[in-house]
């Protein structure tokens, strides 16, 4: 069985690449050399996460998925890039909806001839993953209940599969009951959740498997007799001597923003210096200086607003953006009206949603009815915005990092 010359024995998914190509060649070699037998899957969140997202504005993360990749589940980050035309039919979904006519808004389902079995690939995004989406970006979109939307496509398609294969961006607990709810899937591809948890766990027949996130690994799911066998494994360490010509100027692309991404903006503060960043002692430190400089009374931000990252003596354009890879602006918002009775019940609500919070002052007082946060809580979780702060959180996080003699440099 072929697929565009291929002899596939195997299905190979990486998830949560997050634009992460400091070590690239070993990631676009290895996949490379895999593909001619492998289908080449992802679970989503390839696109967003470093600077060479933003730097290059997901040129680099289209052209790797349309030389390499077969299948793609959308996630939350980067979910527009999967409405253009030729990304678009390589992604499947069997939840995300119209919210209007409730039309799918991708294929459901991808079939493919692995190793003399007709495999059935789909895919689903958690609610909460889907809800995390800035506002904009998914008005009109929906999503169903994923297990009914699951067993649609089964029920659909049972005469024509003999295996399935699901990629979930939910979470990999949310992935371990979808398995126990659903005995027809072969194998589960977890998604979305940045924990330690890379199985195989198996639940009843089904297997559960995550590959290591930010292009450090992938999962792979063979047949084996009638059922099937899975693991993960890491990309190799060593950089090839030799990158196949069809990679040669997309390496070089990488190269190029990597070059930018090293510029130095200036020196880190000693207390965040030669440790990983700790983004809730940088989040309360900024809160604390935004009130004072912008004049805010009250600030809010989540703490997934950052990422970790090692810091060193020197601050780089690549470290601020890959700590602060989404280009948040900072706004002044509303409280939600009904919110303001109960702060503590909302600020509840508002973390189940987004992770934790910072909030200066802590507790917040009671009359508090406008607050200094992100474009991205305020657009999705806030009511509306009343100004802009015209200041970018990772020009203020530059601000808290650099060491006071040398803060006034960089962007």
């Amino acid at each position: 069985m072929t697929t565009d010359g291929r002899n596939l024995r195997r299905v190979i998914a990486t998830t949560d690449v997050h634009s992460a190509f400091d070590n690239a060649a070993p990631f676009l070699t290895h996949l490379h050399a895999l593909r001619p037998t492998s289908l080449i899957v992802d679970c989503g969140d390839f696109f967003e996460g470093s600077g060479y997202y933003r730097l290059a504005r997901g040129t680099i993360e289209r052209e790797i998925l349309l030389k390499l990749y077969d299948v793609l589940a959308p996630g939350n980050h980067g979910w527009p890039h999967h409405f253009e035309p030729d990304l678009h039919r390589r992604t499947v979904c069997a939840n995300a909806v119209d919210a209007n006519t409730g039309d799918a808004l991708f294929s459901r389902l991808h079939i493919a001839d692995i190793d003399g079995r007709r495999v059935g690939v789909t895919a689903v995004i958690g609610r909460q993953a889907f809800h995390s989406i800035p506002a904009a970006q998914r008005a009109g979109h929906c999503v169903t209940d994923p297990l009914q939307a699951l067993r649609e496509v089964i029920l659909a398609h049972v005469h024509e599969v003999d295996s399935w294969v699901l990629l979930s961006h939910s979470g990999f607990d949310e992935d371990r009951k979808l398995a126990a709810a659903c005995p027809f899937l072969d194998v589960v591809f977890a998604g979305h959740c940045h924990s330690d948890q890379y199985g195989p766990v198996r639940v009843d027949g089904t297997l559960v498997v995550k590959g290591r996130e930010l292009a450090e690994g992938y999962a792979i799911a063979t047949p084996v007799g009638a059922g099937w066998g899975a693991g993960t494994t890491s990309f190799p360490d060593q950089v090839p001597s030799f990158v196949p010509a069809e990679l040669a100027g997309l390496r070089s692309r990488i190269e190029d923003v990597g070059q930018q991404l090293a510029a130095v903006l200036g020196a880190i503060s000693p207390t965040y210096r030669h440790q990983p960043l700790d983004r809730r002692n940088v989040l309360l430190d900024l809160a604390a200086r935004l009130r004072t400089a912008l004049g805010a009374d009250t600030v809010i931000l989540n703490e997934t607003a950052l990422r970790a990252v090692p810091l060193g003596d020197t601050l780089t354009q690549g470290h601020l953006l890959s700590i602060e890879p989404f280009a948040n602006q900072l706004v002044h918002a509303h409280v939600p009206e009904p919110a303001r009775s109960d702060l503590p019940g909302w600020l509840s609500h508002l973390t189940t949603q987004t992770g934790p919070l910072v909030t200066a002052p802590d507790p917040l007082p009671d009359a508090v009815t406008t607050v200094l946060t992100t474009d991205y809580l305020a657009d999705t979780y806030l009511g509306e915005r009343t100004h802009e702060a015209g200041l970018r959180l990772d020009q203020a996080v530059q601000h808290v990092l650099t060491a006071p003699d040398t803060a006034e440099g960089g962007s």
